[in-house]
């Protein structure tokens, strides 16, 4: 193998422990390109062959982005599985699983074949062998739970945590304040104000990995080579991770049909624009129609975003639902890293007390990027819901609502020096004080800690701590 980086992404026992636990036969990792999936799949592989000493012949992997020639089989994951068997193993999984030595099944980018899960299942259906498969599509990933449903485990990957970028960059290892073992906890006020504590706690290293991760974003590739300038990175951003996407995994529709590149490209310059914010889709078929000189309707614009959507390159957040009534309003749009902002709008706004000091008139746009590292942050947490809440008649919007149980959370992003007891807590009050929402507290998300609200259901948290979260 390759020589591999020393550093681990947060999930690598997560995934090792549900890989070899057998509780499903299936763990499926997903998430954007270049976020580490592949570099965490040869970690565990690495794990295996060195730490517990399995057999090489015991561990088949394939990666199915970089030699197309692999799709022109007709079943491609159980003819190599096949020809695995009598070539390699010359004995069947079963024949190895009898002996207690399980034969591990690594299939990276499974989701360009277009035909995955039936032959995953029918490998299932007839071997006892362990599989881990990533892929950079939350749709397709989606779908193969849905008809692996029982068999498979997911789990989502996005760029690095504040306490991996800290690690990373070798400025000490810190401990997630959530350790993931139940959400009831998110519904106490306590475990908010403590975090804002272990925030305080870690000050030094907290403003440190919050300094560098504003600056160049959280993808590994931006944390791991300091010493590359920005210009160099954002052209690798653009072509790796972006153009790769809309070029690449995305170049063929359904049936075959080609999508339109340039109306993806700028459609994602859209959202790069509108991260944080709400637009709707007239306005951005206006757009459109305006820079490409093309005539495009609402429906595809919907469709193309919900095809970055499904890239993970954004996330929509809906609005908000209660008592099944469906609330009328666009999608929020949060990028999942605002590097890929700064690079492809060639844009760099800073989000740190000391930069807007300087820089005032950013203060509103800064307020914007943040909503929208907030919502990709809060969407990625297992088992909870994201929404937020549109403004009506009498009571102002709420820009993220965090479901937990039978609790919602409203969050208000108020990214600015000074914040405005009164107005700057409108709508957490407006939403606390409705009974039937079942709202115990609230959360403002600031820019520094010395952000004090005298309200005694009102958590207020800065950025980077509430960052330190996992």
């Amino acid at each position: 193998m390759r020589p591999l980086p020393t550093f681990r992404r947060w999930l690598f026992p997560t995934v090792l422990k549900r890989l070899q636990s057998g509780l499903t036969p299936i763990v499926a990792l997903r998430g954007s390109r270049q976020v580490g999936k592949t570099t965490l799949q040869l970690q565990v592989i690495e794990h295996l062959l060195r730490v517990e000493g399995v057999d090489p012949r015991r561990i088949f992997r394939v990666q199915f982005d970089e030699v197309p020639s692999l799709k022109g089989f007709e079943q491609p994951v159980l003819t190599l599985c096949q020809w695995y068997q009598e070539a390699i193993l010359r004995g069947s999984f079963n024949e190895w699983a009898r002996r207690g030595e399980l034969v591990y099944i690594f299939l990276d980018e499974v989701q360009n074949l277009p035909d995955w899960v039936p032959q995953i299942k029918s490998l299932l259906d007839h071997h006892a062998v362990p599989v881990l498969l990533t892929g950079s599509s939350a749709l397709r990933i989606e779908q193969g739970c849905d008809s692996l449903a029982g068999r498979i485990s997911t789990l989502e990957m996005g760029t690095l945590h504040l306490r991996e970028v800290c690690a990373l960059r070798g400025w000490g290892e810190l401990a997630p304040y959530w350790e993931r073992n139940g959400t009831d906890q998110l519904a106490q006020k306590a475990f908010w104000s403590d975090l804002k504590a272990y925030g305080i706690l870690y000050a030094e290293q907290r403003k440190r990995a919050f300094e560098t991760f504003a600056e160049r974003g959280g993808y590994p590739i931006a944390q791991a080579r300091p010493e590359v300038e920005w210009h160099e990175l954002a052209d690798q951003l653009n072509e790796a991770i972006i153009r790769r996407v809309i070029r690449h995994d995305l170049r063929m529709g359904e049936r075959g049909r080609k999508r339109d590149e340039s109306l993806l490209e700028e459609l994602f310059r859209l959202c790069c624009r509108y991260a944080g914010q709400v637009p709707t889709l007239t306005l951005l078929v206006d757009e459109l129609k305006q820079t490409l000189q093309v005539n495009v309707g609402v429906q595809r614009v919907g469709s193309y975003l919900r095809i970055l959507n499904d890239t993970l390159l954004i996330r929509l957040i809906n609005p908000l639902e209660i008592q099944l009534k469906r609330r009328k309003g666009a999608s929020k749009i949060c990028l999942c890293d605002h590097s890929l902002r700064a690079s492809w709008l060639q844009e760099s706004v800073s989000l740190t007390p000391e930069g807007l000091q300087n820089l005032p008139d950013l203060a509103s746009l800064a307020g914007h990027i943040v909503e929208s590292i907030v919502g990709f942050f809060l969407s990625g947490l297992p088992n909870l819901d994201v929404a937020w809440f549109p403004p009506r008649e009498g009571e102002p919007e709420v820009e993220f609502v965090l479901t937990v149980g039978g609790y919602r959370i409203p969050i208000e992003v108020k990214f600015r020096q000074r914040i405005d007891p009164f107005r700057g807590t409108e709508g957490l009050r407006a939403f606390i004080g409705e009974a039937s929402r079942r709202a115990p507290f609230g959360l403002l998300v600031t820019l520094r800690d010395e952000a004090e609200i005298d309200d005694p259901r009102i958590v207020a948290i800065p950025l980077s701590s509430l960052l330190m979260l996992v």
